[in-house]
């Protein structure tokens, strides 16, 4: 089990604006609860100019608490998206957000986790209630700590089922040699038509789709980091041929790497 959160900046576009513009930081959940959940993420921000941040979304279901100035705070569950994700931060404000690893939401949901695919919920919605208390108040621990009990309370029922997908999805993410489902089905003995109905059930998208996102965030950090040989890029990630992961790269970010890469520089 993880004993402290990740710290890639995987699916967040210019990574280190991000950092310049708001405080981010991620807390592991209770242990308890690290059986489904990635980690806590939060953010602060001050700020004396609009701020637009765009995210690459992992194959993940987030639960987001916010709360703008002194308004109320608002929550809701954001499914798993299939497209760019982009939020506007302005003045000041707090966010509160769980990520759930992939395939560990459906324990809270206890539903097909596909019907919230590319949608985002308000709370409260059937059984996930809003706390009775706001969650962004107080210090990291005070909210890390009502998130605990928060989650805990929404009583989440293991199976078998949920630990097999998020195994399999957590394969893919730290695997790169992960680059066709037949190939992932091979490797853990399963029908490539079980597989499929797992993550549809329990990710919320299939498989294909985890592998070709998770490629294609590993793509999007990489050319953060410096000139890159795209063609190599292409092979190793999977890609039939560089012009493939171009275009990929453009539909989901909106811009082509080499712009992308400029931008970042």
């Amino acid at each position: 089990m993880r004993q402290r959160p990740r710290g890639d900046s995987r699916g967040i576009l210019d990574p280190e604006r991000l950092l310049r513009e708001v405080r981010f930081r991620r807390h592991l959940p209770a242990e308890s609860l690290r059986p489904w959940i990635e980690h806590y993420w939060l953010i602060d921000w001050a700020l004396s100019a609009p701020f637009e941040q765009r995210i690459v979304p992992h194959p993940a279901v987030n639960v987001v608490f916010q709360r703008d100035g002194d308004g109320p705070e608002t929550g809701e569950v954001a499914g798993v998206g299939r497209d760019l994700f982009r939020i506007t931060l302005a003045g000041t404000g707090r966010v509160c957000g769980v990520q759930f690893r992939p395939g560990g939401f459906h324990p809270f949901w206890r539903r097909p986790v596909a019907e919230l695919t590319g949608r985002r919920l308000p709370l409260p919605s059937g059984r996930l209630t809003l706390p009775g208390a706001p969650v962004c108040a107080g210090t990291d621990d005070d909210r890390r700590s009502a998130l605990d009990a928060l989650l805990t309370a929404w009583a989440p029922t293991p199976d078998p089922a949920t630990a097999e997908a998020v195994r399999l999805a957590e394969a893919i993410r730290t695997d790169r040699t992960v680059l066709r489902v037949d190939d992932l089905a091979a490797r853990h003995d399963l029908p490539v038509r079980r597989l499929q109905r797992l993550f549809t059930e329990y990710v919320g998208v299939g498989p294909k789709w985890v592998i070709r996102r998770y490629r294609l965030q590993e793509a999007v950090e990489q050319a953060a980091g410096g000139p890159l040989n795209w063609a190599g890029l292409a092979a190793d990630l999977g890609y039939s041929d560089q012009a493939h992961l171009v275009r990929d790269f453009t539909a989901v970010t909106g811009v082509s790497p080499a712009a992308y890469a400029r931008s970042v520089h």
